[in-house]
């Protein structure tokens, strides 16, 4: 996780900030989602964290745990928005729709970092709400089945189709200034702006 840290902190948190983005994940305190919240925390960064969350399988504030609860949310999100279902993916089309309504008419874009099954459906969700996706390269699992299909590699069904998109880029998890320009030039600026 350490090595993912650059990613957010030089790489995502700057720009969110500096254009006034909302930024959104799975809200769990866990992997990334973890690590975003704390980088965002450390900078004092201003801009809203929504986590999006599948009820069933949350423990939210106040809440004595429950059979089939797995995750609690993480702290240093501003917001979160709990939906129906009982199981992990269930919150995919919501955060995707939960960007595209929180976005309106200003632009977005999605980053994946590392990613379980789940992330197939995040970026496929992405991918037809027409949102660009930055996949960083050296992060791990399904990111980097993705830079691999993007790359000619052979690759699974669901990797290949969702690189036909023409939606998908690539970024080295060892070049976080260059995901900070690609990320501010998606919410309509430069990184020099």
């Amino acid at each position: 996780m350490e090595r993912l840290r650059p990613v957010f902190a030089v790489g995502i948190v700057p720009a969110v900030e500096k254009y006034g983005a909302v930024a959104i994940d799975g809200g769990t305190r866990s992997g990334v989602m973890r690590l975003f919240g704390e980088v965002r925390a450390a900078t004092q960064a201003t801009f809203p964290l929504v986590g999006v969350a599948v009820a069933g399988k949350v423990k939210l504030p106040q809440q004595q745990a429950s059979l089939g609860v797995e995750a609690v949310l993480e702290p240093n999100h501003t917001h979160f928005v709990i939906v129906p279902g009982k199981d992990w993916g269930e919150e995919s089309p919501w955060i995707a729709r939960t960007a595209t309504t929180l976005a309106g008419a200003a632009p977005s874009v999605t980053v994946l970092v590392n990613g379980g099954q789940i992330a197939y459906s995040d970026v496929r969700q992405s991918i037809e709400a027409g949102r660009p996706v930055f996949v960083i390269a050296g992060s791990g699992r399904t990111a980097d089945v993705l830079v691999g299909a993007l790359a000619g590699s052979q690759a699974d069904e669901r990797a290949a189709a969702l690189v036909d998109s023409g939606l998908i880029r690539s970024v080295s998890v060892d070049e976080p200034g260059a995901l900070a320009e690609l990320v501010a030039a998606a919410l309509g600026g430069s990184a020099a702006t």
